[in-house]
């Protein structure tokens, strides 16, 4: 059976994973419809670009730039070996979607790499927020900006949740988080730039958060995680790599990247907390984390 070069580019078009091709400078050749529901960035936008060019700017766990150090595209490219990875893509709204990567050599007959081929999968719980996001705008307990849960809904889970805590001793434990100089942000690019950082901000917390768990904007530029069964370390090693991400994210504001910082106070629930008091623990730990230089999470 023989398949013409469109036939081809069809299939490639309806995969459910992301996939493009670079060639051995980086530079997208291809990029199929999966690639550009996934990032945001359409097919024009991206093709005879630097893949690291303010497009999918990966990072790992730690925050680290893959694309200025171990690139799994660029090992690919220098070994002529496939490579898997773990990684965090910017998405072009600003804010970080986690995806596992597979990268495969693309080589000519006589076996010369010619460049490489990417597969991502969005690996965040993408349906189960889309479905979260639905039920909360018919409850009423949606942010309009930031598509995540507002303040009420917050406090009701929090009472829903000590409540548990209390009859069946299931831990749980909140990050109160607050945007670092946020006010600097709309003095210096107005209030719908900043509305544009709230919700890459929202974002990245959303698309790494774990389906049992809650974030929400409590007001202004505050956010609140309710991260349900987890010890202290669990709650300081997520609320370090939210932090993290939330440094790594950006909007691109007249060709400039602009990048937030967020301080979190950590706090794990106990049996004598009433909403007020876990809520003014963990608040009183965020300006900690401010007092103590910002961007920065304080656990206690």
């Amino acid at each position: 059976m023989h398949l013409s070069s469109e036939s081809y580019k069809k299939i490639i078009d309806e995969l459910r994973d992301g996939l493009y091709i670079v060639d051995t400078n980086r530079r997208i050749v291809f990029w199929n419809r999966a690639a550009e529901r996934i990032s945001g960035y359409s097919a024009e936008e991206v093709v005879g670009k630097p893949c690291a060019d303010n497009i999918l700017c990966h990072v790992d766990d730690a925050g680290l730039n893959l694309c200025c150090s171990e690139c799994p595209l660029a090992t690919t490219i220098d070994s002529g070996g496939p490579h898997d990875a773990e990684v965090f893509l910017h998405h072009k709204n600003g804010h970080r979607v986690p995806v596992s990567v597979r990268v495969v050599p693309l080589t000519d007959e006589q076996g010369n790499v010619l460049g490489g081929v990417e597969m991502f999968s969005d690996s965040s719980y993408q349906a189960a927020n889309e479905m979260r996001v639905r039920e909360l705008e018919k409850l009423a307990l949606l942010d309009g900006l930031t598509q995540i849960a507002n303040r009420r809904y917050l406090d009701r889970e929090l009472e829903s949740r000590l409540e548990e805590m209390n009859r069946y001793d299931i831990p749980f434990g909140i990050l109160f988080m607050d945007l670092d100089d946020f006010k600097t942000v709309n003095d210096r690019f107005g209030h719908e730039t900043g509305d544009r950082v709230l919700q890459f901000v929202a974002g990245t917390l959303s698309a790494n958060s774990r389906p049992f768990d809650l974030y929400g904007r409590w007001g202004g530029e505050e956010f609140v995680g309710i991260i349900r069964n987890v010890n202290a370390a669990n709650l300081k090693h997520l609320g370090q790599r939210l932090r993290r991400l939330a440094e790594k994210s950006f909007v691109l504001v007249k060709g400039e990247k602009l990048r937030v910082t967020i301080s979190i106070g950590a706090t794990m629930a106990v049996k004598k907390d009433t909403v007020h008091t876990l809520l003014q623990r963990a608040d009183a730990l965020m300006y900690q984390s401010k007092a103590a230089g910002k961007n920065r999470l304080t656990i206690g």
